[in-house]
């Protein structure tokens, strides 16, 4: 559990609020995820989200973790029992698909920071009703994309999004071109075949561009 659960938020979001990438990792073999991470962070990015689809994910958790000055949180959590066991496990931050009041009060009960997913104007009344104002927004690209983001944030002002899925290299500047917009999602720049491959150079290489791409997003 986080010893200093504001620091461990404020972390996150300061992170985030810098980077403005996050990228999602899928491992289907935890040994590769502290070099994973250290790749990433030498090309300018300093957190990554990985996501609970294959058993190597929490002990990926712990190794990331250990990766001094890099910030691992754990994505795909669907229960309060995986929230318990991601930061026991190291992670400071969870992300959700979907918006479960259960899983954003055990998080907060943790002190680590909680983005659920939506993609309604019910969802982000809901999760305004719980103090939250950032989210993700997922799927994406599926939900209408920017012009979805844009119509939601008319009504909630306050509010600003994580678009994750179908967010590419290609198609992020556009999304962090927008005031609604504090950061995107993605696996391009740590692909599941490249952490496979330990393909290192091609993992810092895609965090440089990306890190370069969020802070110009012309």
């Amino acid at each position: 559990m986080p010893e200093h659960p504001i620091r461990d938020g404020a972390a996150v979001f300061d992170a985030l609020d810098t980077v403005r990438i996050l990228p999602l990792l899928v491992l289907d073999d935890a040994e590769p995820a502290s070099a994973t991470a250290s790749a990433l962070l030498a090309g300018g990015i300093r957190c990554a989200e990985i996501a609970l689809r294959t058993e190597a994910a929490i002990p990926a958790i712990a190794a990331a973790s250990r990766v001094p000055g890099f910030l691992v949180g754990a994505g795909t959590v669907l229960t309060p029992d995986q929230v318990d066991a991601t930061v026991a496990a190291g992670a400071r931050f969870i992300v959700s698909p979907g918006l479960d009041e259960r899983v954003v009060v055990r998080a907060r009960d943790l002190g680590v920071a909680v983005l659920p997913g939506v993609v309604t104007a019910t969802e982000v009344q809901r999760a305004l009703t719980l103090g939250l104002d950032r989210l993700k927004f997922f799927p994406a690209e599926a939900s209408g994309g920017l012009a979805a983001i844009t119509a939601l944030a008319g009504p909630f002002p306050t509010v600003r999004f994580l678009p994750s899925g179908g967010v590419t290299e290609a198609n992020a500047p556009d999304y962090l071109r927008s005031a609604a917009v504090f950061a995107v999602s993605g696996s391009w720049m740590a692909s599941r075949d490249a952490i496979a491959a330990r393909d290192l150079s091609a993992i810092e290489g895609a965090a440089r561009r990306s890190a370069a791409l969020a802070r110009d997003p012309r």
